[in-house]
């Protein structure tokens, strides 16, 4: 049992019905009830600690007659009812939030993984959950095996007695591949291994991996979900049992959101629908455009026919996100040349946000690897990432042909 409270009336887990549909649910899920003074937003409880009106209150507590919150680090109103939100978007028992999406992803694994435990990941993924995986995981007798994410039968051969779970992204990141959910659901389950998803590219909004079977579904609530660029959070959701799990080690580690981050994590799910509406259409309009572009070499859109895994992802996420990946026809220098000219994206190493982002993947995040190292992990010299914002897509398009007449 977590010593962590459950919630309290004022933030029931709200598992969402036919009745209610997903912009609903942004809005009001895990807000119901009276909130004090009568406010219509959720309150930030900022506070480290709750104290207790006398002993008899503190015994009740301890004897599990009276749930309420004790200390900061195992529960906080405001936090509570962020989760709350994010298990209804999910279609999940239970959510638990971190102050990363990294850190969801570290906790969840040190819960789920023993000494001698076997992982597989897919190489498509962030740089840092592999480096975790395959360096400090290492250092403590787990082992993880890399594979490619749309190589089922690879997956299902590399299971062995001590392998405890599945790790891969959907889409992945860069090259936005789609992993087949109801393929590696049926790979753990008959061998008896937990599937988690990653889908912080595709967000509730798009695909809810839960409704495939997926066992834990992993989100940085940095990207789409808080929407701003303005928080950095993070969180798990799935069955109950497996997040109270992870709930436990959480209140060991103390890796706690601060309840304003909480705060406007919230704020920003109220306008999640509408935003991802915009990003979708403007990903599908962006990435037409660059396909047709003589100095773009490739491009890399899970929406677009060419994409290799179109047709899995038309079949199971609803929308494609705002992230457009593409190879520039030139040097590296040319890529950074592009990217410089461009007058709408700021050039930083996030995504999701309302605010176009683009980058050079190479530089921005494997730079100190040098071009034999890019190349090794399978990274092209002049691969732009873009994430489009919720600007007017002309304007976008127009930034970028403006540039890439110039290359």
């Amino acid at each position: 049992m977590s010593d962590r409270p459950s919630r309290g009336k004022d933030n029931p887990p709200e598992r969402p019905g036919v009745e209610q549909g997903f912009g609903t649910r942004s809005v009001h899920a895990g807000e119901g009830g009276e909130k004090p003074w009568g406010s219509l937003t959720q309150p930030v409880v900022q506070t480290s600690t709750y104290a207790f009106r006398d002993s008899k209150e503190l015994l009740d507590f301890k004897e599990n007659r009276i749930v309420r919150d004790e200390y900061g680090r195992y529960g906080n109103p405001t936090l509570r009812a962020a989760e709350a939100k994010l298990a209804a978007l999910d279609n999940a028992e239970d959510a638990l939030i971190f102050p990363s999406g990294m850190s969801a992803v570290t906790t969840t694994l040190l819960a789920l993984l023993a000494p001698g435990a076997h992982m597989i990941l897919t190489d498509e993924c962030y740089r840092r959950t592999r480096q975790f995986c395959t360096t400090l995981l290492q250092r403590y007798g787990v082992e993880t095996s890399l594979v490619q994410p749309s190589d089922y039968r690879k997956i299902a051969t590399l299971i062995r007695p001590g392998t405890r779970l599945i790790l891969t992204e959907s889409p992945t990141n860069p090259y936005l591949s789609v992993v087949d959910l109801p393929a590696v659901v049926k790979i753990g389950r008959e061998k008896g291994v937990k599937v988690l998803i990653d889908s912080t590219f595709a967000t509730p909004f798009n695909q809810r991996p839960l409704d495939f079977g997926v066992d834990l579904v992993i989100h940085s609530g940095t990207k789409y979900l808080g929407g701003h660029n303005d928080l950095l959070a993070g969180s798990i959701a799935g069955p109950a049992g497996l997040v109270n799990g992870i709930r436990d080690l959480q209140g060991i580690l103390g890796c706690v959101l601060d309840p304003h981050a909480g705060y406007l994590l919230l704020r920003g799910l109220k306008t999640f629908e509408l935003r991802m509406a915009r990003h979708n259409e403007n990903g599908v309009a962006v990435a037409r455009f660059l396909e047709t572009h003589p100095k773009v070499k490739r491009v890399y859109y899970p929406g677009l026919e060419s994409h290799p895994n179109y047709k899995v992802a038309r079949d199971q996420m609803r929308g494609f996100g705002g992230v457009v990946s593409f190879e520039i026809d030139g040097t590296f220098e040319d890529s950074n040349a592009f990217i410089d000219r461009l007058r709408i994206p700021r050039i930083a190493p996030s995504l999701g946000g309302v605010e176009s982002l683009v980058e050079n993947v190479a530089l921005m995040s494997y730079y100190e690897l040098g071009p034999e190292g890019w190349r090794d992990l399978g990274i092209a010299d002049a691969l732009v990432r873009y994430s489009v914002g919720i600007e007017n897509a002309e304007d976008v398009i127009a930034d970028l042909k403006q540039s890439l007449d110039r290359v």
